[in-house]
């Protein structure tokens, strides 16, 4: 199992296109993933679960991966939220 933190750095978050891209991007993966945010664990590859969690700009989250990719995964999934999807 992998986790690591990443600072949400677009100023509107995970609002629907960007939560669109990660969840695009998780699908990708076999590993299964989690988004943590204040405790809550949600299924990244699911887009009710993303936007559930009300990620804003500024926010710093958990992506935990379980599998046969999981560094992969991982590394994607961070560079994406880091690169501010391409807002």
């Amino acid at each position: 199992m992998c986790v690591k933190e990443v600072l949400v750095q677009n100023q509107v978050g995970l609002h629907a296109r960007p939560a669109t891209f990660f969840i695009q991007k998780a699908n990708e993966y076999k590993s299964s993933i989690w988004v943590e945010k204040d405790e809550r664990r949600i299924n990244a590859k699911s887009l009710l679960g993303v936007l559930s969690l009300g990620i804003v700009g500024g926010t710093t989250i958990k992506i935990i991966a379980d599998g046969p990719d999981e560094e992969e995964a991982i590394d994607g999934l961070v560079k994406l939220v880091q690169s501010g999807f391409a807002e």
